[in-house]
């Protein structure tokens, strides 16, 4: 519904009352659960009140702000109005972001809110490539779904749920309202129509609004808390097989397996291991089993901690900054190293399915085993060491790793070579393409222009003139304004008073209205290498992305430089941390960027120290221009 900014009003303090009428009525809505203390003592009415007091919060903190909006929705551009709710939840810093959007009486929840609040909504499952077709405004088809039948009891029609990727199944990427009762369904293969109806997902203008103009924020790698009812019952029969030892409260079945000596053999890492008994080419298409994940879990863990030795030497801790958040143990020491070779795999290799069901609990058994060091943060753990010299850790032996494609490079239909000289000296040229939308396809037909090819700006103002001299709407007082005949009223001109201006007066400037026309496509960019034509190459919806180098402070007064986004300037990011790591003399890592796609990741290069200058003399020497690089500089809390 927003892929058009909407026209948000000017915000206002929401007031205690309104904001726990408000809250209580998202509660009752959706059927939230309060949980009680079933030791409070009912007589205490402060400590009764204080789970109830804790959920508003937590749905609306108490900084909200509310404001009305409009904007426009389905193919007749219909005016759409309704409020939306503003705040930020304690502990993650940052600005506020729209929590709720309320529009035709019913309260939505955007992600912001579904990543704070698990549970609060039926969660349905698709494949990645889905999710990306959703990201871009399309709806759910039935076909679509997957991890069922059975589907959630709560996906009946009308309902509102989230929907997330197989391959992150713990993070909520869009909002709508089911079509169907999803919830009956016996089958999808086969079943025609339209499941849910997006209403918002990451990516659109609600997501990307904010108080201080700054973009919206990345998905997490991991979240807890969802899934939780798909899998009680397999966590229940899972226990059951379990033979658990009394000592060991935290759960789970023993952390380490012992070892064959065969098994001790050291390896080959990554995706040239050498295929064996253990870990085969062909993997069959399964769930897998309690004991089978809680062992991939530990693995990958164990693999972690030695791809960041054998990446890292020259670090004290070898590229890790302590403590490391649960988050970030999920995102750098164990999900890159899962062996998800299938998708019944991926969709097994959940924590949730592991006997110790969270993290919390599977760091606290990684203390017991002296493999690590942990202390509690609040509600999470966090680990302030690792034992690198630990023997699980040095008799480790990894395992192939599933493959990954490539990066795809803008414009580019092959990935850049690994090699260090490949990038060296490339030349690159950026190509900013409009594609125009479906609604203003009448000017292209009757110019016998291809309403679905890519243009430049100069080229669509051609095609323009061509349409307006073939429909004779120059205007014979003034041939620098043309007519405005019904279907350039439709589908160029809005409610701005410039263009109520225009109607009026019934004519607009040839210039105004070509930026119109420019407004009405959708931007495309082609990223070209050395002599590549654009006419070779396969330009990429949105706008060209920047390499991003982010200056922040860590532990203290240490200053560190962290670079991403060079994989689609034909860039390999290991090889250019080489370069960095004796231009400056520091140590580099490579490690894949938080909250990028597990499918087509993005990594990101850290430096220590603060680098800046050095690394765009770098990515210059590779070809890109500095308008390309957008620099953030956190040690000053200022963006320049």
């Amino acid at each position: 519904m927003f892929k058009k900014k909407p026209n948000i009003k000017p915000l206002s303090p929401l007031k205690s009352s309104d904001r726990r009428r408000t809250a209580d009525q998202i509660i009752a809505d959706f059927g939230i659960q309060v949980h009680v203390d079933p030791d409070a003592d009912p007589e205490d009415k402060v400590a009764s009140a204080a789970p109830l007091t804790a959920l508003r919060k937590t749905l609306l903190p108490e900084n909200a702000l509310s404001a009305r909006f409009t904007t426009t929705a389905g193919p007749d551009l219909k005016q759409v109005s309704g409020t939306v709710y503003v705040g930020s939840h304690e502990g993650t810093g940052g600005e506020a972001k729209i929590l709720w959007v309320k529009v035709w009486d019913k309260m939505y929840p955007t992600v912001y809110s579904l990543w704070h609040n698990p549970g609060i909504v039926p969660l349905l499952y698709t494949p990645l490539m889905v999710v990306e077709k959703l990201q871009g405004g399309a709806d759910l088809m039935t076909p679509g779904l997957q991890r069922g039948p059975p589907f959630p009891k709560k996906a009946t029609k009308g309902a509102i749920v989230a929907i997330a990727s197989l391959e992150s199944p713990t993070v909520p990427m869009a909002v709508g309202t089911c079509e169907i009762d999803v919830s009956s369904l016996q089958k999808v293969q086969g079943v025609k129509g339209h499941a849910v109806e997006t209403f918002h997902w990451a990516g659109d203008e609600i997501w990307s609004w904010s108080t201080g103009g700054n973009p919206g924020i990345a998905p997490p790698e991991y979240l807890e808390g969802w899934d939780e009812d798909k899998e009680e019952d397999e966590l229940a029969a899972g226990a059951k097989a379990l033979d658990l030892d009394e000592e060991q409260d935290e759960g789970g079945i023993p952390l380490i397996p012992e070892r064959s000596e065969a098994e001790k053999v050291q390896g080959v890492q990554g995706e040239a291991a050498p295929s064996n008994k253990d870990f085969i080419d062909e993997v069959d298409d399964k769930e897998l089993t309690t004991k089978e994940i809680d062992e991939a879990f530990t693995n990958a863990f164990l693999y972690g901690i030695r791809h960041h030795i054998d990446h890292n030497k020259d670090h004290p801790t070898y590229g890790l900054e302590f403590p490391l958040s649960q988050s970030k143990v999920m995102s750098l020491l164990v999900q890159p190293f899962l062996p998800t070779y299938t998708p019944a795999r991926t969709v097994s290799l959940q924590i949730k399915k592991t006997s110790w069901k969270n993290l919390k609990k599977f760091i606290k058994t990684l203390d017991k085993e002296k493999i690590v060091k942990s202390k509690d943060q609040g509600n999470e753990v966090a680990i302030v060491s690792i034992d690198f010299t630990n023997r699980h850790v040095e008799s480790f032996v990894p395992y192939r790793l599933p493959k990954k494609d490539a990066p795809a490079p803008s414009g580019a239909s092959a990935a850049p070579s690994s090699s260090a000289e490949s990038s060296v000296n490339q030349k690159l040229k950026l190509v900013s393409l409009l594609r125009p939308k479906e609604k203003v396809a009448y000017v292209f037909n009757a110019s016998k222009a291809d309403p679905r090819g890519l243009y430049t700006p100069a080229e669509l103002k051609q095609i323009l003139i061509a349409y307006v001299e073939a429909e004779k709407l120059v205007s014979d007082k003034n041939r620098r304004l043309i007519n405005i005949n019904p279907q350039i009223a439709n589908s160029l001109l809005g409610n701005t008073a410039a263009d109520n201006a225009a109607l009026s007066t019934g004519t607009i400037a040839r210039d105004a209205l070509a930026e119109r026309l420019v407004a009405a496509s959708s931007p495309f960019h082609a990223i070209l290498r050395n002599d590549a034509d654009v006419a070779d190459s396969k330009p990429k919806a949105g706008a060209p992305p920047k390499i991003q180098i982010v200056l922040e402070t860590r532990s203290g007064n240490k200053t560190v430089t962290k670079i991403s986004g060079v994989e689609a300037y034909y860039i390999a990011p290991q090889p250019l941390a080489d370069e960095l790591r004796k231009t400056c003399a520091g140590s580099t890592s490579v490690d894949r960027l938080q909250g990028s796609s597990p499918k087509t990741p993005v990594m990101e290069i850290l430096v220590q120290g603060p680098q800046k200058d050095a690394v765009i003399k770098a990515l210059e020497k590779r070809g890109v221009n500095r308008t390309w690089v957008e620099v953030v500089d956190k040690t000053k809390g200022k963006k320049r």
